[in-house]
């Protein structure tokens, strides 16, 4: 048996919406009402214990109004008049003088000791009862025997009192004298109540209960109290919404109130525009009334429900969608359905007659023809489909067959939800190996274009270097001869077409496989000061300033090919040149941390930002149109040769641009650290450097070049009274002072201000070095005028006390490494250790070993072997004879 399914047909869809729209209305009024009944619930469980606690507070002082007026105000036999004093604040206006001050009494009226005494008593009486309250208590208390009226309260009535015709206790006072005596000739009652109240100055809500005692022959005594409610009101609960009346159902309130319980004590009614929820008080004619308006009590409603709320509504607006969706999309039949279906026909039969292979589905249980295209039709009449599904059974579903001498290759499948239904593809292997032959012959085709294109680039690049390079040349020696400004533009516009012919040869080579890398060990910061002497000329030209920050060691080799890299930062440089128009280019050269052996290199400009068909020559040479200045255009190879080269040494290049704000090119190469071995001895070691360089960041590279150096860096602010500097360095030239080196930019190295003064490049890190170990040099000569002469040359500064054992540790060290990096053919340690001990040699005035350290950087430039061997061995001679007299 059939399990029973349940129709999804328009009119049952439409139901089940229908019915859960309404059980969800439904499930939301009953929330409603659920939230309000909590709600009046929650207020009638207050209200009652409000109530509760107003009649214990006015059962209690009922019984201290009987203390008071049975016990207290009775006569205080025995007591001496004199012992109580009373200041006469105004007329008739009496204050007591007490100890105790927790309250204060007033007299109002003519009276005599005996008033005076009960109101001490009565004052000492209430101190007991109020002691531990904070909020304000008031008692009244109108005097039958003298008809003077006492106030005795927690407030301060002395100082109220002073400025009784203005102060608002006389209005208090007058309104209760007015209300006592009205009960006092009120023959019917004992016991009234008034409504409740509002101290303005204070926000204490009270009401006031007044009782009336009758003597006779005298007036009757009446004492008041005035019974603060704000400690008994929750918070969440306004005060100004109570009041508290008479209530007109009293007796009967009172006499069902003793058998029900505390909430059935309470009663909501309806009183447009509030809601009122009353209590009465049980022992008292009156009833306490708290009004909500109705709006409130929807707004509270509707805030406590709103997620919920809202979670019904965003259900409801659901349902209606889905209803409205499935009835127009899946359950009514669209009346262009049967177009649809007419063009998904049309459609099927178009697709299957452009198949380049025969389609043929085919029903035997049937024998008919379910779809085929013209191919299949064609050869339907030669085959024998039934003979083909034998035999493709015993061949993995794939035979050839000839049909009118063409060979054709013909697949079979079963489908799967129709046993008896085939499909047969039929395909021309006679056109197919045409077709395969043509495609062979065309990629011949395109693979020798491809070297031929490639040849050419090759041969043309060949052809046009030697002429470019000889008008180079001319053009050079013709700038020298005769300086004109037609000149060096022919000059310029003479490299630049160099650069491209040279860029294009070498990116035909990375294309061709024939270019690897050239890897070794280099120093990078010798890149980088080649790097500002060859685009100082175009920096000068636009007025740019550069900045070049090299967070790694000064002397740090790394391992990777320096051509490549340097073509890579030239090429990005000259393009950073022409796009920027004013501002500067920094160049940030870091490692990562977790990464040691790659390089970051970050230039950034502040241009006019890269265009996007600019950025589009990074996927394919000149793409697009590339920005251009008064000097020349950038080149369109520039971003594809750089991505080519550094995806060949292993890293990538990132380009970010932003219109108006500048561009940023990110090179992340790898290139690991070699190993070196560390030297005890710095080059600049002792030497004192105070910086008073205003640029931050000029002052940062600064100070890690020098500190790198082994040289000690002070600050105006750090330095000082009385210590001493070797050399001031700064950008300020007010602040130029003898011995000091002025930073710049647009300087080619270094040159000579004054005597004691140098101007220096603060980007190229030789220039630095030069300059300082000049000033040094300079600095040792005029301190030490008179030398000594060691085998004909002058050597007194170094057998001065603590030189000669510096030049033992030292040079005898740095002697070993030039024998060691020439025989391992290292020219750029080499020519770093040379430069140093002409340091050493400069700052000892050993001016033979300067000389021959100098000889030894010439034939280190020329790479001439032999003769860097003898110059070797001559310095070893020189320093060893000096060794020898420094121990004689």
């Amino acid at each position: 048996m059939l399990p029973y399914k349940f129709p999804l047909t328009s009119g049952n869809v439409t139901r089940f919406f229908v019915f859960f729209i309404l059980v969800l209305l439904l499930a939301s009024g009953l929330m409603v009402r659920s939230a309000v009944n909590s709600w009046l619930t929650e207020k009638r469980y207050a209200m009652a214990d409000i109530a509760h606690a107003m009649q214990k507070r006015i059962d209690t002082w009922r019984f201290a109004t009987w203390q008071i007026y049975e016990n207290l105000s009775a006569s205080a036999a025995g007591t001496p008049p004199n012992s109580l004093q009373e200041t006469r604040l105004r007329p008739d206006v009496y204050y007591l003088e007490k100890n105790r001050r927790k309250t204060e009494a007033l007299i109002f009226g003519s009276h005599d000791s005996s008033t005076l005494d009960m109101t001490l008593r009565m004052s000492n009486y209430l101190d007991t009862l109020w002691g531990a309250e904070n909020s304000t208590w008031s008692m009244y208390f109108l005097n039958g025997q003298d008809n003077s009226l006492i106030l005795i309260s927690t407030l301060p009535l002395k100082d109220m009192a002073t400025r009784y015709k203005e102060s608002a206790i006389s209005g208090i006072v007058d309104t209760r004298r007015a209300e006592m005596l009205q009960q006092a000739n009120a023959l019917d009652e004992r016991e009234s109540f008034s409504p409740l109240r509002r101290f303005t100055w204070q926000n204490d809500h009270y009401f006031t209960v007044r009782t009336t005692f009758n003597q006779p022959g005298h007036l009757a005594t009446v004492v008041a109290f005035d019974l603060p409610v704000n400690d008994l009101i929750p918070l969440n609960m306004p005060l100004e919404n109570f009041q508290l009346k008479q209530d007109m159902a009293g007796s009967d309130s009172s006499a069902a109130g003793e058998s029900d319980d505390e909430a059935q004590s309470t009663r909501v009614d309806f009183a447009n525009p509030n809601v009122e929820i009353a209590a009465s008080l049980s022992s008292t004619p009156l009833q306490l009334v708290y009004r909500v308006p109705v709006m409130v009590l929807v707004a509270d409603t509707l805030r406590n429900l709103m997620w919920p709320l809202l979670t019904n509504l965003a259900l409801f607006i659901l349902s209606l969608s889905g209803l409205f969706m499935l009835r127009q999309q899946s359950l009514r039949p669209s009346e262009n359905q049967s177009a649809e279906l007419d063009s998904l026909r049309v459609l099927n039969e178009e697709i299957v007659g452009s198949l380049p292979v025969g389609l043929l589905v085919y029903d035997f249980a049937n024998n008919r023809t379910i779809i085929s295209n013209k191919i299949a039709e064609h050869l339907l009449p030669h085959l024998n489909l039934q003979k083909i599904v034998n035999m493709s059974d015993q061949h993995q579903g794939v035979l050839q067959a000839t049909i009118n001498n063409e060979v054709y290759e013909i697949r079979h499948a079963r489908s799967v939800l129709s046993p008896h239904t085939q499909l047969f593809m039929m395909r021309d292997q006679d056109r197919e190996l045409l077709v395969n032959k043509k495609l062979q012959k065309a990629q011949q085709v395109l693979d020798k274009n491809h070297q031929t294109r490639q040849q050419l680039l090759q041969n043309l690049g060949q052809a046009l270097n030697r002429p470019i390079g000889q008008l180079t040349g001319q053009l050079q020696s013709l700038s020298h001869a005769h300086p004109a400004d037609d000149v060096d533009d022919a000059l310029e516009a003479s490299q630049a077409l160099s650069r491209l012919v040279d860029d294009i040869v070498l990116l035909n080579r990375l294309e061709t496989h024939e270019w690897a890398p050239d890897a070794g060990p280099f120093n990078l910061q010798s890149l980088l000061d080649e790097l500002v002497l060859e685009a100082l000329p175009s920096l000068r030209r636009k007025g740019l300033s550069l900045i070049i920050s090299n967070r790694l060691d000064v002397d740090e080799i790394r391992f990777g090919d320096r051509r490549a890299l340097y073509k890579i930062l030239t090429t990005l440089l000259h393009y950073s040149i022409t796009n920027t128009t004013w501002g500067r280019i920094s160049i940030e050269v870091k490692q990562a941390a977790d990464r040691p052996d790659r390089l970051s290199i970050d230039i950034v400009d502040t241009g006019a930002g890269l265009t996007v068909d600019e950025l589009g020559n990074s996927d394919f040479p000149f793409l697009g149109e590339t920005s251009q200045d008064r000097f020349g255009q950038a080149s369109g190879l520039a971003f594809f040769l750089c991505r080519q080269l550094c995806k060949h040494l292993g890293g990538q290049v990132d380009i970010i641009a932003r219109a108006d704000i500048g561009s940023r090119y990110s090179v992340h190469l790898h290139a690991p650290q070699e190993h070196t071995q560390d030297q005890d001895e710095k080059l600049l070691e002792g030497l004192t450097t105070l910086i008073d360089i205003t640029v931050d960041d000029v002052r940062k590279i600064v100070v890690h070049q020098l500190e790198g150096w082994g040289a000690s860096c002070i600050t105006p602010d750090e330095r000082f009274s009385g210590q001493d500097h070797d050399v001031l360095i700064t950008d300020d030239p007010s602040r130029l002072t003898p011995w000091a080196l002025m930073l710049t930019d647009d300087e080619a190295g270094f040159s000579a201000l004054s005597e004691n003064q140098f101007k220096v490049n603060f980007n190229i890190s030789s220039a630095m070095q030069d300059a300082l170990l000049q000033l040094i040099e300079l600095q040792l000569a005029q301190d030490e005028p008179e030398e000594e002469m060691v085998d004909g040359q002058d050597a007194v500064q170094l057998f001065a006390p603590g030189y000669f054992q510096l030049f033992v540790d030292t040079v005898p060290e740095d002697v070993k490494r030039l024998y060691n990096e020439a025989s391992d053919r290292d020219l750029n340690s080499l020519a770093q250790t040379a430069h140093r001990l002409k340091g050493v040699f400069a700052m000892l005035n050993l001016t033979p070993g300067n000389q021959l350290c100098e000889t030894l950087e010439m034939l280190i430039k020329e790479r001439d072997d032999s003769n860097i061997k003898n110059t070797i061995g001559e310095i070893d001679s020189y320093v060893n004879d000096l060794l020898q007299q420094g121990n004689q």
